[in-house]
């Protein structure tokens, strides 16, 4: 007699199917991760003394972003990608059509002429996305933490990644966790004042006018 199969158990196929969707999400995330909802995605131990201030956590929009409304994305690349020039070029891609739902979605409705960006919360230099997850309206205007100052940390964390005295992961943890924290304890505890344009126009430098020597009288 011919033997009957036994088809597997129910328990046994549930796990099948489990596993299957599993690999279909990893598959469908593998140009891009959240980086601040990634469990144990916290700023590990610093080699720096200079720590946040108190205050800092009691910051909100516009100062630093919703992390609900943006988490921070970051693409699946290297150090090797963004040290090279010219990268950020290559990757930029927010339409303006992206830009007004970013707006939308932080009840931004209208606004002046440079007083917001739209900026990538994990900057592109960085490896940053330009999903919506990544992006948020950033004030040029609020003081002291404002567009200006999280460049400067941007330059400095891409300066780091990019001669080897700090992980790539863990820059983009860095700045997606706490932006302002991560200015204090890489770039200084401070910003800087911001520049006046009087004082701005006073370090100008002017051509010094050359009086012509004096003519010799004819006789």
């Amino acid at each position: 007699m011919t033997g009957i199969r036994n088809s597997p158990p129910r328990s046994r196929r549930r796990a099948r199917a489990g596993i299957a969707l599993i690999a279909t999400a990893l598959t469908s995330l593998a140009f891009e991760r959240s980086v601040s909802s990634v469990p144990g995605s916290q700023p590990a131990a610093i080699d720096s003394p200079r720590m946040p201030a108190q205050s800092d956590s009691a910051l909100h929009f516009p100062f630093v972003p919703d992390s609900a409304k943006t988490p921070g994305v970051a693409l699946d690349v290297t150090a090797a990608d963004i040290c090279v020039p010219g990268y950020t070029r290559k990757v930029r891609n927010v339409p303006s059509a992206v830009k007004r739902q970013v707006y939308a979605l932080y009840g931004v409705r209208t606004h002046a002429p440079g007083e917001y960006e739209v900026d990538h919360l994990i900057s592109l230099e960085l490896g940053g996305s330009n999903s919506i997850r990544d992006l948020w309206p950033q004030s040029f205007r609020t003081h002291p933490w404002n567009a200006y100052v999280k460049d400067a940390l941007e330059n400095e964390l891409h300066r780091r990644v990019c001669t080897g005295t700090m992980d790539l992961q863990m820059a983009q943890q860095v700045i997606a966790h706490d932006w302002i924290s991560g200015y204090r304890r890489y770039v200084r505890p401070t910003p800087p004042p911001p520049r006046s344009r009087a004082s701005t126009r006073s370090r100008v430098r002017r051509p010094t006018r050359v009086q012509p020597p004096p003519q010799p009288a004819v006789p």
